[in-house]
């Protein structure tokens, strides 16, 4: 009856490493939620401040336009986006052939040169 011992021993060190490895992946998940909640808007203000940037919005962007920029510039700049994205692909025929190769014989893969020396 000395394996029963030994054998709860295993058991209670498996129930610790459990409760361990539980322990730190919550934790860490804890941490990383309380840190996306409130620190990373802190810190966001704080480099607003720094910056001293002001956010624009829709409304105030300007749109500047291009007297000089017809529907005949748009259609040639997109056929040429057009032909460069059809160039990139390289068109292969559908046509798979598979060969066999055979194989050399080498003793160095072969199952009857085992290491067991059997007399």
């Amino acid at each position: 009856m000395m394996f029963l011992p030994l054998f709860t021993d295993q058991i209670s060190e498996g129930y610790v490493i459990l409760i361990t490895g539980l322990i730190i992946v919550f934790s860490a998940l804890i941490l990383l939620s309380l840190f996306f909640k409130y620190a990373l808007p802190i810190m966001l203000y704080i480099y607003k401040v720094i910056t001293r940037r002001k956010d624009k919005k829709i409304t105030e962007i300007s749109l500047k336009s291009d007297r000089n920029f017809t529907g005949e510039i748009a259609a040639a700049i997109g056929a040429a986006v057009h032909m460069y994205m059809n160039e990139q692909h390289d068109h292969e025929s559908a046509i798979l052939t598979i060969k066999q190769v055979k194989k050399t014989y080498s003793p160095w893969s072969s199952k009857i040169y085992g290491t067991h020396n059997r007399l």
